[in-house]
């Protein structure tokens, strides 16, 4: 077999090969044989079909085997004996296979250079200062007192400012034309008066309402609306009102502090909502010096980032978005998104995320950061408080999808930044 391994750039290779014509040959042989052994033409017995009119009839179907069978035994020989390793599996390109003839092909596939990431002394960054001003206490304050807010009946029942109404909604739109759109039904929607979602004059024809009550209406939207899509159309609107309510917020008390549950005064309470606002403020910060720090690390990769790695990250973060969009019970498929802009826009971010963990898997490799079982573990039990799985539920769930891997090099790569925010200059 000949082998030439060529450089495109200093991560991107291309191995040219040519397998000789006497092993294609034989391989063309043995696969035949098996074709012949199993193939059911008319006019012959099973098993009886010369070897003529095998590779006549199924020529492409051999070849293909062959290619695949000879192909991929070829690529992991000449890998290992050049003592090359891809970061993923090699793009396999320009197949040529021929009985009488050797088989030749390319596969080019890309590889990470060793590097020294260099000594982190030098590397500065600066964590925010944690201040909780008063204002951002009462907001917080202000928060629970909506969350606990409750809603109770009108007393006259008639509609007004403020209030929640609960319909029953069908809507018709006209386009600018004037030819109806598809009729839709909502049953029972809670519509808060005042709401900044709810259609210009909207609120204007529910006032006055009362429980019972229905109404039939047509509204303009206007030429400038912020939806593009209905401005300057129509749209009919017919409602059946179910329920009037009113939203009653709690007084800010010691009373409102006790309904909370472990707290004898609003001072109490006053005083844990500071301290949960100081630790978030301290682990926004620590997130910002992260940050900071693997942003200045990636500029320390030499070569350009290989592509192949940096479009897995892109795929990642695609599917990432699009299960949180799922999470919230929207369709991925019927959004507006320009998901090819989406991708493209990921690119810098997914970049130099490939590029920071390329230095910290080297840092762990030069200073021997390891991961232990303990790390594994303690990591697990982690998993199994959020899931409410059991610990061993969680490993054999990780290790059926090939999981503990993927965490195990996560916890490296937390240990090797934490070895290097260890030797940075972190002022603030």
């Amino acid at each position: 077999m000949k082998t030439e391994l060529l450089d495109i750039n200093e991560t991107r290779k291309n191995l040219m090969v040519e397998i000789p014509s006497d092993v294609v040959d034989a391989e063309i042989s043995r696969i035949a044989t098996k074709y012949s052994r199993e193939a059911r033409l008319p006019g012959f017995r099973p098993g009886k079909v010369p070897a003529t009119v095998v590779r006549k009839k199924f020529k492409s179907q051999i070849l293909h085997d062959v290619a695949h069978e000879l192909v991929e035994r070829a690529v992991g020989e000449a890998l290992t004996e050049r003592g090359v390793e891809p970061v993923d599996t090699p793009d396999i390109r320009d197949i040529k296979v021929e009985e009488g003839q050797p088989l030749t092909f390319k596969a080019e596939f890309d590889v990470l250079p060793p590097f020294d990431p260099g000594q982190f002394g030098d590397l500065e960054a600066s964590r925010a200062a944690v201040a909780i001003d008063d204002d951002a206490v009462e907001q917080a304050l202000q928060q629970l007192r909506d969350r606990a807010a409750r809603f109770e009946p009108v007393e006259d029942g008639m509609v007004g400012d403020g209030h929640t109404v609960v319909v029953d909604l069908e809507r018709q739109p006209f386009d600018k034309d004037g030819q109806a759109g598809e009729k839709t039904k909502h049953e029972r929607v809670p519509v808060e008066l005042g709401a900044a979602a709810n259609p210009p004059g909207f609120d204007d024809q529910l006032r006055g309402l009362s429980a019972g009550g229905t109404k039939s209406f047509r509204l303009r939207f206007p030429d400038d609306y912020t939806m593009p899509e209905l401005a300057g159309t129509d749209v009919d609107y017919h409602v059946a009102v179910h329920d009037v309510r009113q939203r009653i917020v709690p007084t800010l008390d010691d009373e409102f502090a006790k309904d909370l549950g472990e707290f004898e005064t609003l001072d109490a309470l006053r005083g844990r909502v500071r301290d949960d606002l100081e630790a978030e403020a301290r682990e926004a910060s620590e997130r910002q010096v992260r940050a900071e720090i693997l942003k200045k690390i990636a500029t320390r990769v030499p070569f350009p980032v290989p592509v192949s790695l940096v479009e897995r990250e892109i795929d990642r973060r695609v599917e990432e978005f699009a299960r949180r969009l799922m999470d919230q019970r929207i369709d991925p498929r019927t959004t507006n998104i320009d998901w090819a802009a989406f991708r493209e826009g990921q690119r810098e971010p997914s970049t130099e995320a490939v590029a920071s963990a390329l230095v910290l898997d080297e840092i762990a490799k030069r200073d021997h950061v390891d991961v232990t079982e303990e790390d594994i573990d303690a990591e697990l039990e982690k998993y199994s408080a959020r899931s409410g799985l059991t610990i061993p539920a969680v490993r054999s769930r990780l290790e059926q999808e090939g999981g503990l891997g993927r965490l195990a090099a996560g916890l490296r790569r937390e240990k090797a930044l934490s070895h290097v925010m260890q030797q940075a200059r972190i002022t603030g």
